[in-house]
């Protein structure tokens, strides 16, 4: 019997053999390197974001996050600075997600602007930063039933598009867009009709109405806030609408640039009874009470070719207390792409509390609404409201409500009209904000550098 057998050999010498005797495993190949992680990527869908101080629904940023050999749920993303507390925290930053794609929301503690320093942390311990360039505004009466529309601050006219969505004019471009006129944020869809049209600056677009699958659309007809006699400002242009909702598409269909001097001399022919050569003239601001500036276009009762044309400027008489002119075009539909001349029925003049019309609208059971507004250039230290109307040459309209003017921005625009008759019936209204300082900076609302930060609210008001 062997030393080994009868367990005879010294510790050290069986401990080595004992291992010895063990068989050898071969090792995965690369099992034994370390895990690597890349750097992570973070993208922003926009550098720039506005949001108002106790607005329910502002506009959103998505987040984009990604890491190489890590999956894209193990990353985490949060604020991770701000450089005005007072406008909003890092606490006042959400994200929500947890794939690839996140949403970032920030609930504005004061107005002003402010850099976040947004965050993205991944395995290994790699971050990457984006700045995001956030603008807050005041609050606003109403902050509930109200949301912005991003992208331009000069809403000037809007019309349902169908299907919980809006097209909606800008008086400082000629640039349509299509909005979910129930949430906060940019437009679905934008069409510049400019080089179609003919036309090199602003038309100035004031008023709009919807027939059918035809849209139609009128600038002011009058002259630059400088009494300019500016061309392109006298356009009644169609759109074609296809589609609906967030589908909406549109084409050209025709312009007019006629209007203006027919209805100059439809009142020359009238003994001058408004004024409209004079207020026309070269020299003579738009927004006096002795004017000449088109705010409001709506089609007559059963009518799809006498339109109702309101006047912004003048009263009538041009007086403080002076009553609303609208003006019915009788063969309207026919204007654009035609080429007759306008021809005009007897005029309608409303006693709407010495306010002049903003904006006109009908719907299909041929009740109307009027947003009534000063015929002066004031942004919203005159009184507005709106009015009921069934559009009758004889008869006058009732008031349903006073709007509010505490907060900025002028009411402009009624896309569309509920029926008046049911109960808590409701209607959405959009204000004009272009000479708004919304951001305590002295800055105009349409001077704003970044699209982004331009916006427009709208308010759904209770009529019934």
């Amino acid at each position: 019997m062997s030393r080994l057998s009868r367990g005879l050999l010294p510790p050290a010498v069986a401990v080595a053999v004992a291992v010895a005797a063990l068989p050898v495993l071969a090792l995965p190949a690369g099992s034994a390197a370390a895990v690597t992680y890349g750097t992570p990527v973070i993208t922003l869908s926009a550098g720039y974001l506005s949001g108002a101080v106790g607005a329910t629904g502002d506009p959103t940023v998505t987040v984009t996050v990604s890491q190489s050999g890590a999956a894209a749920s193990a990353l985490t993303v949060a604020a991770s600075a701000t450089t005005r507390s007072s406008v909003a925290r890092t606490g006042d930053v959400t994200v929500t997600g947890t794939a690839g794609t996140r949403t970032l929301a920030v609930a504005a503690r004061g107005v002003g602007y402010t850099d976040l320093t947004v965050k993205v942390t991944g395995l290994g311990g790699r971050t990457a930063t984006k700045t995001l360039h956030y603008a807050a505004s005041p609050a606003v009466r109403f902050a509930a039933e109200s949301r912005y529309l991003t992208g331009s601050s000069d809403a000037s006219a809007a019309v349902d598009a169908g299907g919980g969505h809006i097209l909606v004019a800008d008086d400082e471009s000629n640039v349509l867009r299509l909005y979910d006129r129930n949430a906060s944020g940019a437009p679905v869809r934008t069409w510049d009709f400019g080089s179609a049209l003919g036309v090199s600056k602003e038309i100035d677009i004031e008023g709009a109405t919807r027939v059918g699958n035809t849209v139609y659309w009128t600038g002011s007809l009058g002259n630059s806030k400088d009494g300019v006699v500016k061309p392109d400002r006298h356009t009644v242009f169609a759109t074609t609408v296809s589609g609906s909702g967030a589908d909406t598409q549109l084409t050209p269909a025709g312009k007019y640039t006629g209007l203006r001097d027919d209805l100059i001399a439809w009142d020359r022919a009238n003994g001058n009874r408004y004024g409209f050569a004079a207020g026309a003239a070269d020299g003579q601001v738009p927004k006096q009470i002795d004017g000449f500036n088109v705010e409001g276009l709506e089609f007559a009762p059963g009518s799809s070719t006498t339109a109702y044309v309101g006047f912004r400027a003048p009263l009538a008489p041009a007086v403080t207390g002076g009553r609303a002119l609208i003006v019915p075009v009788t063969n309207f539909s026919s204007l654009p792409g035609g080429s007759v001349h306008a021809a005009f029925g007897a005029p309608i003049e409303l006693d709407l509390g010495g306010l002049s019309v903003r904006d006109l609208r009908r719907n299909a059971l041929g009740q109307y609404l009027i947003v009534a507004g000063s015929w002066a250039a004031d942004d919203n230290s005159d009184p507005y409201a709106l009015y009921r109307w069934d559009g009758r040459p004889g008869s006058q309209p009732v008031k349903v409500l006073d709007l509010p003017t505490s907060d900025a921005g002028g009411w402009e625009a009624v896309p569309d009209v509920p029926d008046l008759t049911a109960p808590g019936a409701r209607v959405q209204l959009i204000t004009d904000d272009g000479s708004a300082d919304l951001y305590g900076d002295g800055t105009a609302a349409k001077d704003l550098t970044h699209p982004e930060w331009k916006k427009s609210r709208t308010t759904w008001f209770t009529v019934n």
